[in-house]
């Protein structure tokens, strides 16, 4: 059998210490990326930091916009300025008292707005490419967490 050496997988690798429920991350290579996260003082925190929960519904921001510019790229479509909310609904009492049941986000809700040329089916598909070839969006969709995924197009300025 042979094998074949996958030249498109790239690791991603973050490293990370920290005391109590606060940590300090460095993501490995040479750009020297570094944060912190924390929590709020009812999960144990001091609040100095965004909440792990933050950075994951961030990183759904940042990963839709580097995936829509990717996707227009492949399209021919022209993209402007981007807008996001992202709302993620978590009921604690897995996390915080130990009941059980699923510790995930009940519902993630994205709203989107870009600036975009393109229009009708051409927008649809484009929202939609987005929406399949981006990780971060695939991890919460595949979690089973309900997903609502909601793109508006405003003209070019």
């Amino acid at each position: 059998m042979t094998s074949t050496i996958r030249t498109s997988v790239v690791p991603f690798v973050v490293e990370a210490s920290g005391t109590g429920v606060a940590q300090h991350l460095v993501v490995q290579g040479d750009a020297g990326h570094e944060f912190d996260t924390d929590a709020y003082p009812a999960f144990g925190g001091k609040d100095e930091a965004p909440s792990p929960l933050f950075f994951a519904l961030g990183s759904l921001t940042s990963c839709n916009q580097v995936t829509a510019n990717l996707v227009a790229k492949d399209l021919g479509i022209t993209l402007g300025k981007f807008t996001f909310r992202i709302q993620g609904d978590l009921d604690t009492a897995v996390l915080v008292k130990g009941v059980e049941g699923n510790s995930n986000f009940d519902t993630v809700t994205v709203e989107a707005t870009v600036e975009t040329d393109a229009t009708g089916d051409a927008f649809e598909h484009f929202v939609s490419e987005v929406e399949r070839r981006c990780p971060v969006t695939q991890l919460f969709v595949r979690s089973g967490t309900g997903f609502v995924n909601t793109w508006t197009r405003a003209d070019l300025t």
